[in-house]
């Protein structure tokens, strides 16, 4: 999952990008409201946490344009603010859900993630291909009947796969998907973590189903 956080409050900003990163995800940032409407009309985000007192564009205006544009990932709206009045306008700007600061990570996460599984292809079903079986909720993944350990960066990697099949999948698309906004596409590290996943989810067995396709990127398939 690509999140973006709309945070001006840098301390807070890095705590909650550290924190889902350590859960797998990959985060981008944005200090105020202005570039959170950019960055948000020009990323696809599975789901975005949104400050509402945000400088140049407060969060509810931001995501009131957004949703102008037709853009539908789920918004988390975070705020100071716990007054009745404040949660309803929260709503009505198109807002899925309201957290009230402070907070503590754990309750955070938990509205991440109920969040996510009402997003597009029913993110909290389990994924099947072939004979891999990946379920987003416990982040477990297995081959047949053997259960894989993977890193959270080889688990988003093989997510990311796995709800593109049969697609060629270039290094920008995984970079963008799978790291964050400011990541290198042009370094091998996505090589890199292709090799590491390959070595648990390919090596001990004939169906191979991680492919190269030489000079732009990687496709999950059958053979």
């Amino acid at each position: 999952m690509r999140i973006l956080v709309v945070e001006d409050e840098k301390k807070v900003a890095s705590f909650i990008k550290r924190g889902l990163e350590e859960e797998g995800f990959s985060v981008d940032l944005a200090y105020d409201g202005e570039e959170g409407l950019y960055m948000g009309e020009t990323n696809p985000y599975d789901l975005i946490l949104m400050d509402v007192m945000l400088p140049k564009m407060d969060g509810l205006a931001v995501v009131k344009e957004l949703r102008k544009k037709e853009i539908t990932s789920p918004v988390l709206c975070l705020t100071a603010k716990d007054k009745v009045e404040d949660i309803v306008a929260g709503l009505d700007s198109g807002s899925d859900d309201y957290l009230t600061k402070p907070f503590a990570f754990a309750e955070l996460l938990a509205r991440v993630r109920a969040l996510s599984r009402r997003g597009a292809k029913d993110r909290g079903a389990e994924i099947h291909f072939a004979d891999l079986r990946l379920d987003p909720v416990a982040h477990k993944v297995w081959r047949g009947d053997k259960e894989i350990d993977l890193t959270a960066k080889e688990y988003g990697l093989l997510e990311y796969f796995m709800r593109n099949p049969n697609q060629i999948l270039t290094r920008t698309m995984i970079a963008e998907h799978v790291w964050d906004y400011t990541f290198d596409s042009f370094t091998n590290i996505i090589d890199v973590y292709v090799n590491y996943l390959r070595k648990k989810v390919d090596r001990d067995y004939d169906k191979k189903l991680i492919h190269t396709v030489r000079g732009v990127g990687y496709v999950l398939k059958e053979e």
